[in-house]
């Protein structure tokens, strides 16, 4: 009977104490931090990195090569251009300046001052008025004609380099769509050899994009280089049309040269006696016909006569 009574007493005990603890309050926090541990983790996406220039046109591969050696060249004629067409070196202001007062006014100018100032400028356009000087004492259509050939002959010098600009603007996309076609390819053909538990797609996605380096590298070598090429073409234009321009000016100042005088080789001015070409001047008077004496009147009309008939 002892034992009956202790057994009701610890199971009554028991069961106030899991009736107190049904009645205690609730943490909200602790239930969602048991359900938070309880949950399955999911993975956390990661985050795309910055793309660094350097690691990218390193994966281009051997195609970067030829793009880069492109790229070089460019950046050389481009300076070298610059530097070879400024003003001061095409037409010296100075130069221009001393043309200018030599022909004021025109009637008076002087080939030979102004062969000399040509040779103390050395210049496309000191090279195309001196050999418009050269040509003194000749007709002014040909001595225009000289001077417009030998502005053709400089600018064409001056724009050879250019055409290799052009010929980079054109050729480099090429160079780096070559390049991307063949990492195509190569992406491809690794794909075909995954497993079946690898992504392809990923694969693929990833080869493709290194495909891409080549033609971006392409494009930004090619842009630059079409600017370029486009600008120093003008700019040639430009200066050497003012160099035409200067010389049909000054060529009116030497036609009463025409048939009189010629410069020789030292930049003198000499009379032009082997000259088949008239003089320009037009009050010149006219030359007189040649005498003829009585006695050989007299003679000119017996060998005029004709022959006496036989009887």
């Amino acid at each position: 009977m002892l034992a009956g009574v202790l057994t009701w007493l610890l199971c009554g005990g028991m069961l106030g104490i899991a009736v107190a603890q049904d009645n205690a309050p609730v943490d909200a926090a602790e239930i969602q931090r048991i359900m938070n541990e309880a949950a399955p983790t999911e993975p956390t996406p990661e985050t795309p990195t910055g793309i660094d220039m350097m690691s990218l046109m390193l994966s281009g591969g051997r195609f970067m090569i030829p793009i880069i050696i492109m790229s070089l060249v460019v950046v050389a004629l481009a300076v070298e251009r610059m530097l070879s067409l400024r003003r001061e070196k095409v037409i010296p202001e100075e130069f221009v300046q001393q043309l200018k007062e030599i022909a004021d006014p025109l009637e008076l100018f002087d080939p030979q001052s102004a062969f000399q100032v040509c040779a103390n400028h050395p210049s496309p356009a000191a090279s195309t008025i001196g050999a418009m000087l050269s040509r003194t004492g000749e007709p002014l259509g040909q001595i225009e004609t000289v001077g417009a050939e030998t502005v053709a002959r400089q600018a064409d010098r001056y724009a050879s380099p250019v055409r290799w600009l052009t010929l980079a603007a054109a050729a480099t996309p090429l160079m780096g769509l070559l390049g991307t076609v063949w990492g195509m390819i190569v992406a491809f053909h690794d794909s075909t050899a995954l497993s079946a538990d690898q992504s392809r797609s990923e694969q693929l996605s990833e080869g493709i994009y290194t495909a891409l380096v080549t033609t971006l590298a392409g494009l930004a070598v090619a842009i630059p280089a079409a600017i370029l090429a486009q600008y120093l073409e003008n700019r040639i234009a430009k200066l050497f049309s003012e160099i035409e321009q200067l010389a049909f000016d000054l060529a009116p100042g030497l036609r009463r040269f025409v048939g009189r005088n010629r410069l020789n080789s030292r930049g003198e001015l000499v009379t032009d006696t082997h000259s088949s070409t008239p003089p320009s001047n037009p009050t010149a008077p006219p030359l007189a016909p040649p005498r003829v004496s009585p006695t050989d009147q007299a003679q000119d009309t017996a060998t005029n006569e004709p022959p006496a008939r036989a009887s």
